[in-house]
């Protein structure tokens, strides 16, 4: 009885949407092993410091034992300090009494002078084939084969983070310009009214007031404007609670009461269709001209922050059709507000054209970024990614390898996402299910 209940769970679970896309989604074989080779690189992303480090995972030097990668994790996160008795050991040609290395015995930054630009196909100088460049090494002597892996987790980051601050406002935005449309968001005239009269004061305090503030954090780090950004928000948000308190008494008068509609589809719309006319790529050129210290962090924030237009236009479509089907309705007739039909119902059920956005978007961010990278730009000296690797073959056009492995892994990451973009566009699409 239990085994014939399970498995009517069973089937009636593989007649459920998402069972349906699944099984679509596994008739596509390229989709399937380039999720795989999603899998794969994120995991790479996750542990390069175990795979490519100059410090062993394990050690006995001078009858201690060190755990010297997970000491770096600690001191990274401020919990624990580096030993002075490790601050200057030279990790590769200590004398261990015992030792466990990564698989390449080298950090991004690991200078090896005696194989300097070492040919991938050509005997090497090393003392063991451990310690051999596989991939080849750069003119100082960095092994490119650590430079691909540890480049992988600030690509997967890169795409992660912006397309992270992307779908959160796209979402929202998309949503509220879909749901609300033209005609359905409606404020009284006293929350427009004391709203317009506090908006100048909330900016001229928040941020007016705090301008010098942010620049000199600006000019310093991207992180310390982020910190100070934040302030001048959490600033701006409070002194608008009160313009929205004091509009509540004058609801009761008619005049104030009266409700406006809000025309909040067309202004979102003509928003995109702004900054979809502005080039990312020279935005990003022009605030990296202006800041002091760019980062990678400074590029994951633009991106996202002038990517969330694809998935606007996609959630706001979603919501065109959601807000007039019968649950939405039934919610109505039950007095819920809009906002709560909105967020906790008509969202949850229109993000599956998101997630195509999304693995076509972190393609998209991962090539901005490699070609800021292969410029110059907005990237530290002491961080490493693909398209830094890739500007080395501008040194020596005799070194091949910096300009082939680079560009592999490079047109692998971007392909396996387009293709794992398409295929959940097959999956999804009502019309080929069978």
């Amino acid at each position: 009885m239990t085994l014939m209940s399970t498995q009517k769970k069973s089937n009636k679970a593989d007649q459920s949407y998402w069972g349906t896309v699944k099984r679509q989604f596994n008739k596509n074989r390229s989709a399937v092993w380039s999720l795989r080779v999603v899998y794969v690189i994120f995991f790479v992303g996750i542990f390069a410091d175990f795979f490519a480090n100059e410090k062993p995972i394990y050690c006995k030097l001078d009858g201690q034992t060190y755990f010297p990668i997970f000491r770096e994790y600690a001191v990274a996160a401020g919990v624990a300090g580096m030993p002075s008795e490790l601050l200057n050991v030279d990790w590769v040609n200590a004398n261990y009494e015992s030792v466990l290395r990564a698989p390449i015995p080298y950090s991004p930054l690991t200078k090896d002078w005696d194989n300097a630009y070492a040919n991938p196909t050509k005997k090497q100088d090393v003392k063991s084939w451990r310690f051999r460049h596989f991939l080849g090494s750069d003119q100082l002597g960095r092994d490119l084969l650590s430079g691909l892996i540890h480049g992988t987790r600030i690509a997967m980051l890169v795409g992660i983070v912006s397309m992270g601050i992307a779908s959160f406002i796209g979402i929202l935005l998309g949503a509220i310009a879909g749901y609300f449309g033209d005609e359905r968001l409606q404020f009284s005239r006293s929350t427009l009214l004391w709203n317009a009269l506090f908006l100048f004061f909330a900016w001229f305090y928040a941020f007016n007031t705090r301008m010098f503030i942010m620049t000199d954090a600006l000019s310093e780090s991207f992180g310390g404007f982020l910190f100070q950004f934040l302030i001048s928000t959490v600033i701006f948000l409070a002194i608008m609670v009160i313009p929205n308190l004091i509009a509540i008494p004058f609801k009761r008068i008619a005049f104030f009461g009266k409700r406006v509609t809000i025309p909040i589809d067309i202004i979102i719309s003509r928003t995109i269709e702004i900054l979809n006319s502005v080039p990312i790529l020279l935005l990003i050129l022009s605030i990296c001209a202006v800041v002091k210290r760019p980062s990678i962090m400074l590029i994951m924030v633009i991106i996202g922050l002038t990517g969330w237009t694809g998935i606007a236009g996609f959630i706001r479509a979603e919501l065109l059709k959601v807000r007039s089907l019968e649950y939405i309705e039934a919610a109505e007739s039950l007095g819920y507000s809009q906002w709560r039909i909105m967020l906790r119902h008509a969202i949850p059920n229109s993000l599956t054209s998101v997630l195509i956005t999304i693995a076509f978007g972190v393609a998209s961010a991962i090539l901005t970024e490699t070609s800021l990278s292969f410029l110059g730009i907005g990237v530290q000296s002491d961080v490493v990614t693909w398209g830094k690797l890739l500007n080395e073959a501008h040194a020596d056009v005799s070194g091949w390898w910096f300009a082939v492995f680079p560009g592999l892994a490079i047109f692998v990451t971007v392909t396996v996402f387009n293709l794992l973009g398409e295929g959940l566009t097959d999956a999804m699409d009502p019309r080929l299910k069978q």
